[in-house]
């Protein structure tokens, strides 16, 4: 398979980005996004030219940090991470576009890499639960509803790719936050936090300078682990209810 590639190249965050063109050829359809990317990077060392910099971790679709928008869709065609996305779904000979996120709260770091760490510290504000120091209590030791542990694992399926991110017109958050605060609320070990967890992580999440939710629904659709609308409701609820 031979391709035509459009990268957005930027040296760092504080120089100007332009799309480079690159071909790369023999690739093999059973190939993921991240290993052809590796094969051109391979080609641009030998060349003696700067490679593509882009983030990847365990490769598994777990992490969440391959996150880039490949064609104008965040992980590309498939809802799937970027390193589960084969290039069987591609066709020889198709140009393909591929950007870093774009959104006010994730600054370019380099090419295809952003920063991100503006999630880590809406989970920092508050994604958390009051435990005694000492030994782990027994599993069993507090019951929970088997619907409210469905709901809650549900939502913690969320790995932070920040797709929902990338796809929302208005740079949203609403639903990686919601995702970190039902799993927790829903729970009774969340409950001594319940109020003051979702105060927190909304007003991180505003301060962090992501977008405001008009419900448009391409967060959800976009996300790689299914993490439904709904939760934006749930943490809408929880935020009048504290």
């Amino acid at each position: 398979m031979n391709l035509t590639l459009r990268i957005w190249r930027q040296q760092g965050p504080d120089t100007p980005g332009e799309m480079t063109e690159y071909r790369v050829s023999g690739i093999s359809e059973d190939m993921s996004f991240l290993e052809m990317l590796d094969t051109l990077n391979e080609e641009l060392i030998l060349r003696g030219e700067r490679p593509v910099a882009f983030d990847h971790d365990c490769r598994e679709g777990i992490c969440g940090a391959c996150g880039m928008v490949i064609n104008g869709q965040a992980h590309g065609p498939e809802r799937t991470t970027t390193c589960q996305l084969h290039m069987r779904h591609f066709t020889d000979g198709d140009t393909v576009d591929v950007e870093p996120w774009r959104a006010g709260a994730f600054p370019v770091v380099r090419d295809l890499v952003v920063d991100r760490s503006a999630l880590d510290r809406i989970i920092g504000s508050g994604g958390y639960v009051t435990a005694p120091t000492g030994s782990a209590p027994e599993a069993h030791a507090t019951p929970v509803p088997k619907e409210a542990a469905d709901l809650a694992f549900e939502h913690a399926e969320c790995i932070g790719c920040g797709a929902c991110v990338a796809a929302c017109p208005n740079g949203s958050a609403m639903l990686f936050t919601a995702a970190k605060v039902v799993h927790l609320n829903v729970l009774p070990q969340g409950a001594p936090e319940r109020a003051s967890r979702v105060r927190n992580m909304v007003e991180t999440m505003d301060a962090e300078g992501f977008g405001g939710c008009t419900n448009t629904g391409e967060c959800a659709t976009a996300c790689p682990k299914g993490i439904p609308l709904s939760g934006i409701a749930r943490l809408n609820r929880e935020f009048l209810r504290s």
